[in-house]
């Protein structure tokens, strides 16, 4: 399948003002421009602009990006610009999104362009390399003269009309000061500043002092952006941290995402990225134009491909590297080196250490996941401390959203989280990683929950740290709950005053003496879940929850799940210990109609499966096992994208009638793994009839769950490591369905 262009870059003028010594378009291997059109006809505009209409209709593209380019754009003069912006609207309002940029040097900006731009939706960046000394090392006049001045009187134009102020540009030289460059470009407010790395090739290599020069250079200055709180987004930064989390890049110069740019020339010509033109003369050529040919064709250009295979279209250093989630290889153009462009970045080194850097710097360590869990996760297990990790980035997330509840504290209670967290820290995780503590907080800051509950969760944690406690506490439905602790039943109010003495839990004076229940669990041997029928924020799954048990209910659980957790451990070890590092949590629910089996998982209850108690233990073990699957991926989910979250299409999926969203259908997929994978088991414990119903459900399931890895991957809505991760679920069923056992089982 064609991936569609979004980001078309439209060369208006194919000469410039300014002589700058460094400009990849003038200065190195390919000379095309020389046999270029000066200007961009009004005739090829009409073709270009109904080229991308035509492109867009075909892919159904939601939204797409053009920036006018040069040489130097403005040279085309007001007229021309007021055509082509119109030509583009006419031809592409109603059909997509249209972004407008330009890029300029900003020579020639004055207060008429501005009105076009601000007419037209046109954002303008400007390209500046800081202060005077490093703007006048490259960006001059071919005299020799000057140009910082007119740009700076182009920048203040620009800040007087922040409605088409996009940014600045500046490309590295590591001969100018760092600092005194972030200086001079922070005075100037941009929404957005990005740096360049010089283009250079192995052939060509880059100036520098020494083997990290430019990591160097550009760590000094994201140490000062970070200290001054990130005052303008830097792309560059931005994109990296945003690859570390799993996350789209924002530039080519990082990341895998697959490039969806095309370069139109003023002759209408399509060519590859600008910055291939320092590689060898005619590198960034296609053959093709808008005359003569579609975009689905160019699409399919070999040098268009080459840009878009993600990680196995790597060199074999690169896929081996630990941070090439984040690197990508760097920009495509800085491989070349004698006719082939399979190396590494000839930046390599300073990408690596640019990006650990920023990494360490900038995530929390319970956050980092290396690509052997990932991959580990990917195939539908993940072993225990796999499991571990996504426990600790819980851990860490739940911090985070009781840190943000911090101004709505009552008085003294945010003094006790900080005591805890100081003396008892262990006693205040335990209580945090309660799966509905997540549920309750997530609703609080959404608006639904009351924040006063902040001081049960503290309560909680004292008790367990053996603490006396004296604390004004939430009352819900006339209890007051204490996650993973207990709960006192018939307490009137809202708030009531708890007391715990060594070990005795009450409510102040004044209130008739409430009923103490401590938590519930269930267990088999060494293991041990809190079964929860009493957390007022457990009512959060796809079925209601249980009222709370009684005593023969709770006992019939016990036997069902020291039934269910034996066959688990004996006949699928391959789940039990990643269920023994994250299941902390069994929720009865309500039985549902006619008998049938039920369960449920809840997005921001990592930790808990809820079930109404089946028949058999079985299948509470298959139960269990299809539930933590989506307590799995949901933390995935939570460290990474690994789809484009925009995406609004609906999917089949075999096992249903109606169509799921993206993630809905990634979920059901990665569940019937567990599911695929229990009763391929199944069939060869069991005798008789249930062999035989085994078998027809693992040969069901096994079909489902392959036909549903092939509709994700070919959604093109999954980013390189979302289809790296489905690419490992795929192989999983495909060797099953094939007799034979997962490569890495």
């Amino acid at each position: 399948m064609v991936t569609p262009f979004r980001q078309f870059v439209l060369k208006l003028h194919s000469r410039c003002d300014l002589a700058c010594n460094h400009c990849y378009v003038y200065e190195h291997a390919d000379q095309s421009w020389r046999s270029r059109p000066k200007v961009i006809s009004a005739q090829i505009v009409g073709r270009v602009a109904a080229r991308i209409a035509e492109h867009v209709r075909r892919h159904d593209v939601d939204g797409i990006d053009v920036v006018l380019h040069g040489g130097e754009p403005l040279l085309a003069g007001h007229e021309r610009l007021d055509e082509v912006a119109r030509e583009l609207r006419g031809a592409l309002d109603g059909e997509c999104r249209l972004d407008l940029h330009i890029q300029t040097n900003g020579i020639l900006l004055d207060e008429r362009y501005c009105d076009l731009f601000a007419e037209h939706g046109i954002q303008v960046g400007v390209s500046l390399d800081g202060d005077r000394a490093a703007n006048d090392r490259h960006r001059l006049y071919a005299s020799g003269r000057s140009s910082y001045d007119q740009v700076i009187r182009a920048v203040e134009l620009l800040r007087k009309r922040p409605e088409i102020y996009a940014g600045l540009l500046c490309t590295i030289d590591v001969a100018n000061e760092p600092i005194r460059v972030y200086e001079a470009l922070r005075e100037l407010q941009p929404p957005r500043t990005d740096f360049l790395l010089p283009y250079a090739t192995w052939d060509n290599p880059p100036e520098r002092p020494s083997t990290t020069a430019y990591a160097d250079w550009l760590i000094a200055m994201f140490e000062r952006w970070n200290a001054d709180g990130r005052p303008m987004s830097v792309r560059l930064f931005e994109s990296i941290i945003r690859t570390a989390r799993g996350e789209a890049s924002l530039s080519e110069a990082v990341g895998l995402e697959p490039s969806t740019m095309i370069v139109i020339d003023t002759d209408g010509s399509y060519e590859l990225v600008d910055s291939l033109k320092v590689a060898y003369d005619g590198a960034p050529a296609t053959g093709y134009d808008v005359h003569q040919h579609a975009l689905d064709e160019v699409a399919v250009h070999p040098g268009v491909l080459a840009r878009q295979g993600g990680l196995e279209s790597l060199s074999a250093t690169c896929r081996e590297c630990p941070i090439v989630t984040s690197c990508g290889g760097g920009l495509y153009t800085h491989r070349f080196r004698a006719g082939s462009f399979d190396n590494p970045s000839v930046y390599c080194a300073d990408l690596f250490k640019l990006i650990s850097h920023i990494r360490d710097e900038t995530e929390m360590p319970a956050h980092k996941l290396p690509y052997a869990t990932l991959d580990s996760l990917a195939t539908g297990f993940g072993g225990a401390a796999d499991i571990e990790r996504l426990a600790d980035a819980q851990l860490s997330l739940r911090r985070a959203l009781i840190a943000a509840l911090r101004p709505r504290a009552a008085d003294g209670v945010w003094e006790l989280f900080t005591r805890l967290d100081r003396h008892h820290r262990e006693a205040l995780e335990a209580v945090l990683a309660h799966p509905y503590v997540r549920v309750w907080a997530v609703e609080c800051l959404g608006g639904e929950g009351e924040a006063t509950y902040l001081a049960n969760i503290a309560a909680a944690a004292l008790i367990r740290a053996g603490q006396d406690v004296t604390l004004q506490v939430a009352v819900e439905g006339g209890a007051v709950h204490l996650p993973t602790v207990g709960t006192l039943h018939g307490v009137e109010g809202d708030m009531a005053t708890l007391v715990a003495r060594a070990g005795d839990i009450g409510i102040h004076s004044g209130h008739a003496a409430p009923e103490w229940l401590p938590v519930r669990t269930v267990s088999c041997g060494d293991f041990s879940l809190v079964l929860e029928d009493a957390d007022p924020h457990r009512d959060c799954h796809q079925w209601p929850a249980a009222d709370r048990l009684d005593g023969s209910a709770l006992s019939a659980w016990q036997r069902s799940f020291e039934a269910a957790w034996c066959l688990i451990e004996k006949e699928y070890p391959q789940y039990a210990q990643g269920l023994r590092g994250g299941l902390t949590t069994l929720t009865p629910l309500a039985p549902a109609p006619a008998g049938r089996d039920v369960s449920s998982t809840a997005r921001h209850a990592f930790g808990a499966v809820a079930a109404a108690l089946p028949g058999d233990p079985a299948t509470l073990a298959l139960l269990l096992i299809h539930e933590y699957q989506h307590v799995k991926l949901g933390a995935v989910f939570d460290l990474f994208d690994l789809f484009d979250k925009n995406d609004t299409r609906l999917y089949h999926a075999p096992w249903r009638t109606d169509a799921r969203p993206l993630e809905g259908l990634f979920q059901g997929t990665y569940a019937h793994i567990g599911v695929t994978d229990f009763w391929r088991t199944r069939r060869n414990a069991v005798r008789g009839a249930a062999r035989v119903k085994a078998q027809e459900e693992f040969a069901r399931w096994c079909a489902h769950t392959l036909a549903a890895t092939g509709t994700l991957a070919d959604s093109k809505a999954l980013t390189p490591l979302g289809e790296r991760f489905v690419a490992r679920m795929r192989q999983t069923v495909a060797a099953w369905q094939a007799g034979e056992e997962a490569p890495w089982s």
